[in-house]
């Protein structure tokens, strides 16, 4: 299936996109593509955020903006993205989980991407909007989005499978 319709599908059935997407011959490639999707996808939803923070304080030209954002959203996330699998991992095993590293990757990282229109709408609002109380609403909703996607996978992926 493709991953937009996967997206799609993970809004009403999110362990069951994870299930299928961390069975199979475990691909760390197709793991880190999601995770860089994801960022990309992430960076892309900063910068209606960021041009309108370089009209407000001209002080920092846009370039300047892009570029930090770049190196944080598309250097550094990932890096934390992986710790943070792995950390989540860790604490799965300690309340009984029976998974792998590799599907607690993949239960973090298809979050990500499937969080992503989320984050989306967000950064819209925020450049169109500015702060206030509508960038509330849908940077929480975002977080929720995202959080809720990942529970449910990670749980998902570290759950005992019958024998």
């Amino acid at each position: 299936m493709s991953v937009t319709w996967d997206i799609l599908r993970t809004y009403r059935a999110p362990r069951e996109v994870v299930r299928r997407r961390a069975g199979g011959v475990p691909s760390e490639a197709r793991a880190l593509a999601v995770l860089l999707a994801g960022c990309l996808l992430l960076f892309v939803a900063r910068l209606p955020a960021l041009r309108r923070q370089a009209f407000d304080d001209p002080s920092v030209p846009f370039e300047g903006l892009v570029a930090g954002a770049l190196v944080g959203v598309m250097f550094m996330a990932p890096l934390l993205f992986y710790v943070l699998a792995a950390l989540s991992h860790l604490v799965a095993k300690l309340v009984g989980g029976a998974g792998t590293w590799y599907g607690a990757r993949v239960a973090l990282f298809w979050a990500l991407l499937a969080a992503a229109p989320a984050f989306l709408l967000s950064g819209l609002v925020q450049g169109f909007v500015g702060q206030g109380v509508a960038v509330s609403i849908t940077g929480t909703l975002a977080g929720a989005v995202f959080l809720v996607f990942w529970v449910m996978g990670l749980i998902e992926v570290e759950r005992r499978q019958p024998a």
